[in-house]
């Protein structure tokens, strides 16, 4: 059985003018989001747990909330791709549970691919998290979406 654990980055600043992508940060807004996603994600996530993010500043500041080691990896920006981030964590040979911080369209072409959604993109919103768990039945593998959390419920 493995959970994976996708987190989307809280609220961030629009884009300036000339600002690099990779800079922006959270808004007041976005940092009471993290707080509370990451409050909520520390009472259930499993002990031996593996976090990873993106580089990006505002995936850094979010999974900061969460008050657990992290690794930052370059293959969770923004450009990174669904195969990349599903390699990264191990999906679904790895034990136990990986938790990801990272960026939309990748975590929700992520969701849609493991759960079967034609559309091909969940909408995954600012701050949420969606927790997948792969598991054997009968002899079948199934995966199954363990619940959906949005900051602003919390």
């Amino acid at each position: 059985m493995m959970d994976l654990i996708l987190w989307r980055h809280a609220e961030a600043f629009d884009l300036a003018e000339g600002q690099d992508d990779l800079q922006r940060v959270l808004t007041p807004r976005g940092e009471k989001q993290a707080a509370r996603m990451g409050a909520w994600l520390d009472k259930h996530l499993p002990d031996g747990l593996r976090v990873l993010a993106s580089p990006a500043v505002r995936t850094e500041q979010t999974v900061r909330a969460l008050e657990r080691k992290y690794k930052l990896r370059a293959e969770l920006l923004p450009d990174g791709s669904p195969q990349e981030l599903l390699e990264l964590a191990r999906w679904p040979n790895a034990k136990g549970a990986v938790l990801v911080v990272g960026h939309q369209p990748m975590l929700g072409q992520v969701a849609a691919q493991l759960l079967g959604i034609q559309a091909g993109e969940c909408s995954i919103r600012k701050g949420a998290v969606w927790w997948l768990r792969q598991r054997q039945k009968l002899e079948q593998t199934e995966t199954v979406l363990l619940t959906v959390q949005s900051p602003e419920l919390l």
